[in-house]
C-alpha cells in the first residue's frame, strides 16, 4: 500500500494560488523572498521518498513547461525520469517524459495506484485535486509549508473540503520564518462529555 502525500505551499491564511508567481494572480511569487536552504532540505527530503508524481492538468502543464530544460542536479533529474499521472479529461498525449492520463473515475484511479506496491505518491500544488482528494479522505499526509504572510485573495486549500482529524508528527521553522508541518490522518482524535462551557 502506497502512501499519498499532498504538500502545498500556503499563506497564514490559507492561499495557496500561484506561489511561483503563475497565472497571472496579482500577489504571484508570494513565497520567493522566503527561500533558503532549509526548505529546499524539506522539499528535497519529500520528492526523495516518492516514485510518482499527481497532478492535475494546470499543474501538469506548468511543471511540463519548466523541469524538461532542467537537468544535472538531483532535484531536477528525479522530476523528469519519475512517473507522473495526471487527473484530466482534456489533456492528450502529454510530451514530459513517464507521463500517464488516468482513465476513468479519477478517485478509483488513485485507489488503485495507492494500492499498488511502491514509495510515495506526491501531489505538489494542483488545487481542485488537492481538495477532491481531502474530501474523499485519501490523503495519508499532509506537508505544509505555511508562509508568514497573509494575501486575502485566492485559491484556498482547505475550502469545502470537510472535516478532518489530524495529527501533527513533524514541525520545524526555517531561518526565514516558514513553518513546515507534517500532519497525518489521526485515527483517534480526541474527545469531551460535555461541552467546555455548558452549565454544570
Amino acid at each position: 500500500m502506497r502512501k499519498l502525500v499532498v504538500s502545498e505551499f500556503v499563506s497564514l491564511d490559507g492561499v495557496m494560488e500561484a506561489p511561483g508567481g503563475e497565472d497571472g494572480y496579482p500577489h504571484g511569487a508570494w513565497t520567493v523572498p522566503y527561500w533558503g536552504d532549509d526548505l529546499g532540505v524539506f522539499k528535497t527530503a519529500e520528492l526523495e521518498a516518492a516514485d510518482a508524481l499527481l497532478l492535475g492538468r494546470v499543474q501538469y502543464e506548468g511543471f511540463a513547461g519548466a523541469w524538461p530544460a532542467r537537468s544535472g542536479d538531483p532535484f531536477s533529474d528525479k522530476m523528469n525520469s519519475m512517473r507522473k499521472y495526471v487527473v484530466s479529461s482534456t489533456l492528450e498525449d502529454p510530451a514530459w517524459e513517464n507521463t500517464e492520463v488516468l482513465e476513468g473515475d479519477p478517485l478509483e484511479a488513485v485507489a488503485a495506484l495507492k494500492a499498488e506496491e511502491g514509495d510515495d505518491i506526491l501531489v505538489a500544488g494542483s488545487s481542485t485535486l488537492a481538495k477532491a482528494l481531502l474530501r474523499a479522505g485519501l490523503v495519508d499526509e499532509l506537508r505544509l509549508a505555511v508562509y508568514p504572510l497573509t494575501l486575502g485573495e485566492g485559491k484556498r486549500l482547505f475550502d469545502d473540503v470537510g472535516r478532518a482529524d489530524l495529527e501533527l508528527v513533524e514541525s520545524s521553522v526555517t531561518s526565514t520564518g516558514v513553518n513546515l508541518l507534517v500532519y497525518r490522518r489521526n485515527p483517534n482524535p480526541p474527545t469531551v462529555d460535555a461541552h467546555p462551557f455548558a452549565d454544570e
